[in-house]
């Protein structure tokens, strides 16, 4: 229980820390979205290489990672329908609620709650592989294709060999898959890279909340609320339901996969948004609320199952 209180209490200040930073103004107006993108393109696509490159063969491919899977899907359904059925949201501002919705923080807080509740890092690692190897070029090709114009079949083909993160992403598995031993001194680098990628990205969040509201009035409240609680109530709860009838885990395995599913929404899904300049402040309400709301979730579910 104390873990899941210490993971997000040092989220909690490094945040503050990019809200005092941001608010002071000492950085330069434009210093928030240069932060971001040095994220997006440098710093990240070392950090998922090293986080993917240290994971065995064994914990990349387990139930958990089918869990995960059917569990974000259907998070990702429910809001997607709602917002273009029903709201009638264009396709990138849908893209992003939708991913707010089901695309869980396993590096930033899922790392640290791995290790302080689960008592092992590695769980974490089927997640990241999932998202960043299968759900991201599918986002990135929909935002890529719905923002910058002309649609051809080799852009959309061509659009993942383009985006760093996923590059990244595919030569940290490549290195697992294989079991290639690199030196020490050829992944010292990228280990000290990619280590400023989660204070830099959490900084950036905090950056971006000076002068803002939150669920402020015109800003697509019901957006925020509906992928809040998709991500908050709903998926938990169907990654326990698919994990104990579906393949009939139980005890840590089936804490493991509820508490991987109770993560908040991703800080990445914030970045994805303003890469594209879409669905921005839905995408940063959602991080935010569920940030912070997921530790009254973790905390419920860390009681009743255990």
């Amino acid at each position: 229980m104390s873990g899941v209180l210490t993971g997000f209490g040092v989220i909690a200040a490094i945040i503050l820390v990019g809200y005092i930073v941001g608010r002071s103004g000492v950085l330069g107006v434009h210093a928030q979205p240069v932060i971001a993108r040095t994220v997006f393109y440098v710093l990240s696509p070392f950090l998922l290489f090293t986080v993917l490159a240290d994971a065995s063969v064994e914990q990349l491919f387990s139930p958990l990672l089918v869990v995960s899977l059917i569990a974000a899907l259907i998070c990702f359904a429910l809001f997607a329908v709602v917002a273009v059925f029903v709201w009638k949201r264009p396709v990138p501002e849908a893209t992003i609620g939708s991913v707010a919705a089901g695309y869980v923080n396993a590096n930033n807080i899922g790392i640290p709650v791995s290790v302080y509740v689960l008592g092992d890092a590695a769980y974490s690692a089927p997640v990241v592989l999932l998202q960043l190897l299968v759900f991201t070029p599918v986002i990135l090709t929909i935002l890529d294709v719905r923002t910058g114009g002309r649609t051809t079949v080799a852009r959309v083909l061509l659009q993942p060999l383009r985006n760093p993160i996923i590059i990244g992403s595919a030569l940290g598995l490549i290195v697992a898959l294989t079991g290639l031993q690199l030196p020490g001194p050829v992944m010292e680098p990228f280990r000290l890279i990619g280590a400023a990628a989660v204070p830099v990205m959490l900084i950036s969040f905090g950056m971006s909340l000076h002068g803002q509201r939150i669920l402020q009035a015109g800003s697509g409240r019901r957006d925020v609320v509906l992928a809040s609680a998709i991500k908050l109530a709903i998926m938990p709860a169907v990654a326990w339901l698919v994990g104990r009838v579906l393949f009939g885990l139980e005890g840590q395995a089936l804490f493991a996969v509820v508490v991987l599913a109770a993560l908040p929404t991703a800080q990445n899904v914030f970045n994805y948004a303003q890469r594209y300049d879409r669905g921005v402040i839905i995408a940063r309400d959602t991080v935010f609320i569920t940030t912070f709301g997921s530790i009254l979730v973790l905390l419920a579910w860390t009681a009743l199952l255990h």
